[in-house]
């Protein structure tokens, strides 16, 4: 399956030509004037399916999603500066301005909304558990009581499990997804806890393929939003650009391509503002 790839070469801007532009307080977001302006958007850069940055590029449902809003907002891909945006650093890339917005598997929680805005919902997720193909002892969310339970600093999912469904769980916190996963194959963990979609990208992988499976609880609902600085006024134009996204067809488009080799299961669209508790 095809997917949309991002030149890594456009991706590189001068960081000294965003002080004065997009990150400098515009309010639409960017720089203005001329073919000179960037926008600089924040996503990941460890998530297949979803941000990934390849030799070739980057990829994902979240690239696809933010590089339609850029064009709606004005900007071709070449005009984007993607920068990595870790769980643990979002608010504060977001208050600092390093970023326009961020379109990172951002679950909208209202702790988040104090610090900063979310547009969308895009994209309804539900947390859930990645084990090993063969692990037969994990088959409800209590069974993680005295597991080892790998997830991201940063993230709510391993807090989720801690407080709600499983107290006993031992955690173990890594920096980025990715890094949990061989101690999951060599079972230095027996699971990994975050959203359905990363962990359905992670799952696709060539290497991977047929050596986890996912536990299918769906603990939470995840809505995951475009984040922006409180109280800018790219919110509103990018809601706009995701209704224009689903209603022409692309969000489809990108679902299928991003996560059809998983077989994932997507929820419909989400309506703007619509947040599932």
């Amino acid at each position: 399956m095809k997917l949309r790839k991002v030149p890594a070469a456009s991706a590189t801007v001068l960081a000294l030509a965003l002080t004065a532009t997009a990150c400098g307080g515009d309010s639409d977001g960017g720089s203005s004037g001329g073919d000179d302006k960037k926008i600089t958007i924040g996503i990941k850069f460890d998530q297949p399916g979803l941000g990934q940055k390849t030799p070739d590029g980057y990829e994902g449902f979240d690239v696809d999603v933010a590089t339609y809003v850029a064009e709606k907002l004005g900007y071709a891909e070449d005009q984007i500066e993607w920068k990595e945006s870790k769980s643990a650093d979002r608010e504060t890339m977001l208050q600092r301005g390093d970023v326009d917005f961020i379109a990172a598997t951002y679950s909208i929680t209202p702790q988040r909304q104090e610090k900063v805005d979310f547009a969308g919902p895009y994209l309804l997720a539900h947390q859930d558990v990645l084990i090993r193909a063969d692990d037969d002892k994990i088959k409800t969310p209590e069974d993680l009581n005295d597991a080892k339970l790998c997830s991201v600093t940063g993230s709510t999912s391993a807090q989720n499990v801690k407080e709600k469904l499983a107290p006993k769980a031992q955690l173990q916190p890594y920096p980025a997804y990715s890094a949990c996963l061989p101690g999951l194959q060599n079972g230095a963990v027996d699971a990994l806890t975050t959203d359905d979609s990363i962990l359905a990208g992670y799952a696709a992988q060539s290497q991977f393929k047929g050596k986890f499976k996912l536990g299918g609880f769906k603990l939470t609902n995840e809505n995951y939003g475009i984040g922006v600085k409180k109280g800018s006024d790219l919110k509103d134009k990018i809601n706009k650009a995701l209704e224009e996204m689903v209603a022409d067809k692309s969000w489809d488009k990108a679902v299928k391509d991003n996560f059809g080799p998983a077989n994932y299961q997507n929820e419909p669209a989400p309506e703007i503002g619509d947040i599932k508790s």
